[in-house]
């Protein structure tokens, strides 16, 4: 990947200052039939924003030119504005990166807090448990890995629903987005009610295979925390669902709502029930399961004043379902692949000793806290880039110039992010722990810590275009590729290198996606610049 488009030898125009990615490329590719789908919905709309002419287009044509002028000029007064309180981005090409910067950030920004919510209970749960009790602190790491990163898994649902219903917004189908979210709620439900009986069944097994022989002392607290958390496994996926189908629909500011009701009822109830009434990680589990059924509850109710009912379920058949299975695969693997990586890592943390995996789950809980903060970007990508890419206000130009926006915000973001997010455990790790063993430990692994976050915004960014794309088949090549590289590393520095050598196994797996899906994008291959596969890709959509 390379260095041809470096931050520091160029401008940060990623892909309009190199010569080989320059729009004049476009030339060479070959256009739509005359007679496609795409081209007749494009034959009104004309891009007049260049000379140069992209592979949607017939020609340059000025602004107010022939009977096309006064339907473009009204396109461009539009896009960019905030209609209903649902933000839709894109505005004229000559307004500049910052002004897409701020349009980015009307809808990132509560966005944000959907995604801090779900890190910040889990960090709320170890500095409220980490103060009474070692032990019950080790046993949060195998503990969250059971529910947390399990329940990224199922992050195909989400991605499913946020792809799925914001292409059919855009392309003005509501009645199709309703269908999406009836079949997707109802999956979400089947599988929560099976996670929950996998639990009851096996979650004793699972933790005792994940923990070992070493510290089978911490199995019975680890195992009271999963079985409570685990009866909220359907709330928790029919309220990713719903939440998803939300911001698709460009609305962040609803959810935000809900989740910070969620927080604070957890963080009130972390207080009362393991500050007040000692009741330890047991407490912590209580507060956490309550919040997310309210939230699940609060989030329904807001999917169903935006004009979309959740209670009308529809169990797909067996062709929808191979449709949804033919998007979700990707997905699945590609998040299952991200997950199984970061439970090696606790894994291998937990065969060092509790002292060890005490300090790791501290460390893995502040670093969840500041990486999440790029999903927004990653969701921006997902909510707008189907418009950009596939709708009736079709326009590659404005999709790159918006993953342009996205990446500068993620770099920025990652500055920020590594900086404060290496200041609070270094100066302050009392805030987590009383144990000196543990914050002696958690000081070891500031600089991998610190590495890995830098970049982690940007690769978010990256990889939302991606599945925004729906370029799945790279995607979750890219990440298995990633895992397998990431397990070597970690098999390798497990002897010898300690915890700094899982975390910066864990840097190293960052970076080679960022660098594998800046890569892709910057290629011409990429969906930003490729006609055939966007032509590919809306014949695979339409089937949808």
């Amino acid at each position: 990947m390379a260095a041809r488009a470096t931050w520091g030898s160029h401008p940060p125009c990623l892909f309009l200052t190199s010569s080989r990615w320059h729009p004049a490329a476009f030339r060479s590719l070959k256009p739509f039939p005359l007679d496609s789908p795409l081209t007749r919905s494009r034959r009104r709309i004309r891009c007049c924003a260049s000379p140069t002419i992209g592979p949607f287009d017939d020609g340059p044509k000025s602004i107010g030119s022939g009977e096309d002028g006064p339907v473009l000029a009204r396109e461009e007064q539009i896009v960019g504005s905030a209609e209903g309180g649902h933000i839709s981005l894109g505005g004229n090409l000559q307004g500049g990166i910052w002004q897409q910067v701020k349009d980015i950030a009307m809808f990132a920004a509560p966005a944000t807090g959907l995604w801090l919510c779900s890190p910040m209970m889990s960090l709320i749960d170890t500095a409220v448990v980490g103060q009474s009790s070692a032990v019950e602190l080790a046993a949060l790491g195998p503990g969250t890995v059971v529910c947390d990163y399990m329940s990224f898994v199922f992050m195909f649902l989400s991605i499913a629903t946020s792809n799925l219903v914001a292409t059919s917004l855009a392309r003005k189908d509501r009645e199709e987005a309703q269908e999406h979210i009836s079949m997707l709620l109802f999956i979400a439900l089947v599988c929560g009610f099976g996670m929950l009986f996998v639990m009851k069944l096996f979650g004793n097994q699972i933790l005792s295979a994940f923990i070992g022989p070493k510290n089978v002392h911490i199995v019975p607290a680890a195992s009271s925390y999963i079985q409570i958390r685990g009866l909220a496994w359907p709330a928790v996926l029919v309220g990713m669902v719903a939440q998803s189908a939300s911001l698709a629909m460009k609305d962040s500011f609803g959810p935000l709502k809900v989740l910070i009701i969620a927080s604070l009822v957890n963080g009130f109830g972390d207080i009362i029930l393991c500050s007040f009434w000692h009741y330890g990680i047991a407490g912590a589990a209580w507060a956490t399961m309550v919040s997310q059924f309210i939230g699940a509850v609060l989030m329904i109710d807001s999917l169903n004043k935006s004009g979309f009912s959740a209670f009308r379920l529809s169990i797909p058949s067996p062709s929808e379902l191979l449709q949804i299975v033919e998007l979700a695969a990707p997905v699945f693997i590609t998040m299952f692949s991200k997950v199984a990586f970061y439970s090696f890592l606790t894994y291998f943390a937990t065969s060092m000793g509790t002292i060890t995996l005490a300090a790791h789950q501290v460390m893995i809980g502040v670093y969840s806290m500041c990486g999440v903060w790029g999903e927004p970007l990653s969701q921006t990508a997902q909510s707008f880039m189907p418009e950009l890419i596939y709708g009736a206000k079709r326009n590659l130009e404005k999709a790159r110039m918006l993953l342009q926006s996205l990446v500068t915000i993620g770099i920025i973001a990652g500055c920020i992010l590594a900086t404060i997010g290496t200041v609070v455990p270094w100066l302050f790790p009392y805030i987590f722990t009383s144990d000196l063993g543990v914050s002696s430990e958690m000081r070891t692994v500031l600089l991998p810590y610190s590495v890995a976050i830098l970049i982690t915004p940007p690769t978010l960014s990256l990889e939302g275009t991606l599945l925004a794309g729906r370029d799945l088949a790279f995607l979750s090549l890219s990440m298995i590729s990633c895992f397998c590289l990431g397990v070597l590393l970690l098999l390798t520095v497990n002897k010898g290198f300690g915890l700094p050598g899982c975390w910066w196994a864990l840097s190293v797996f960052q970076w080679v996606r960022f660098l594998a899906a800046f890569r892709r994008l910057t290629s011409p291959q990429s969906m930003l610049f490729s006609a055939e596969l966007i032509n590919k890709n809306l014949g695979e959509l339409k089937a949808t």
